[in-house]
């Protein structure tokens, strides 16, 4: 479908600089724009291309003024990223849907599956488990026996959800994610062998949470590792069991959570942060890239390094840590001085 700069503009409540006729069919980055492209300028640094690019349209904060010619037209608005996000979820919601149950799908006769739900090809649904209106179930996923999953949630080629665990509505997991593995649990013995400890919980995963990729949430060995609604979990992270992570919390990639640990609600954990087992973590908590946490984090603290020290603290000691080498050179200097 083509949108022209006034339709755009209309729908943005944005005004337009240029011509109001031009048309878009595709979006794209500013410095790969094509002509029939939309596009848009929300970081400065990005400024340069919006005089090279060959986008048919770009939207731009309403107080932007160019400092050279600009090829494009023009929609001045006051928040472009709150625009994109509009754009970008009209798109989504145009393309087509999934439909149908697929005659090559595994579905047991002891299963519910509601009869709007599209179930792709090689799809594994087993005795008891109930997926519910609108859900999207693509091909070669497998729902275990008593599994439940939401109204509208989606899961993605190669899910593999075991028994007994609760996925909400209007959730999202990515390729290859696999819910309710048992979590990491044996017991030394003296001969140094080891007894595996059963895992006979389950993961409860509620409302609106998204899943990356490969990501892996162990089942708990009693009660549940729940992750609660709103929770973003990037691709490659593992959840422990009995793990807890509150309402609206976000981790990107690569990010681990040793058994037991709970971690608050509108948290941020950067990527390949590690948190040891039966750690607490407080809301509204933000850990740097690579952290390693041993220790309870209270509310609304910054943590960096492993281990995690306070954020100022932190950079306190790094300001130490750089000057170091030169500071070994200097003593030695003095140690040779006193010598003499």
């Amino acid at each position: 479908m083509e949108f022209s700069a006034e339709m755009i503009a209309g729908l943005l409540g944005g005004s337009i600089v240029g011509d109001k006729d031009v048309t878009v069919h595709t979006v794209s980055s500013i410095e790969g724009g094509k002509k029939g492209a939309l596009t848009y300028l929300s970081n400065p640094k990005y400024e340069q291309y919006i005089y090279s690019t060959e986008a048919s349209i770009v939207l731009v904060y309403e107080n932007f003024e160019p400092k050279q010619e600009v090829a494009a037209t023009l929609i001045k608005l006051p928040d472009v990223g709150a625009a994109v996000l509009k754009l970008l979820e009209m798109y989504n919601a145009m393309k087509p849907q999934k439909k149908g149950i697929s005659k090559m799908a595994s579905i047991s006769e002891k299963a519910s599956v509601a009869e709007d739900c599209y179930v792709g090809d090689f799809a594994v649904i087993e005795a008891g488990a109930v997926v519910e209106a609108g859900a999207k179930i693509y091909p070669q996923v497998y729902v275990g026996d008593g599994v439940k999953i939401g109204a509208g949630t989606t899961l993605h080629p190669g899910v593999k959800i075991y028994e007994g665990c609760r996925v909400g509505a209007n959730c999202i997991i990515h390729a290859g994610a696999v819910i309710g593995a048992d979590g990491f649990g044996f017991l030394p013995k003296e001969d140094g062998t080891f007894d595996k400890i059963p895992q006979l919980g389950n993961v409860i995963i509620e409302d609106n949470v998204e899943i990356g990729a490969n990501t892996c949430i162990d089942r708990a060995k009693t009660d549940s590792t729940i992750i609660r609604k709103g929770v973003k979990l990037d691709n490659l992270i593992q959840v422990g069991h009995n793990v807890e992570i509150g309402e609206n919390t976000v981790s990107s990639a690569q990010m681990g959570i040793a058994g037991s640990s709970k971690v608050g609600r509108n948290c941020f954990l950067a990527g390949q942060v590690g948190i040891a087992d039966h750690v607490t973590v407080g809301n509204y908590v933000k850990i740097g890239s690579q952290s390693g946490l041993d220790k309870d984090v209270p509310d609304g603290e910054i943590r960096f390094g492993s281990p995690a020290l306070p954020g100022i603290n932190y950079h306190r000691s790094f300001a130490v840590f750089k000057e170091l080498p030169d500071m070994r050179r200097r003593l030695a200097a003095l140690e040779k001085e006193i010598k003499k």
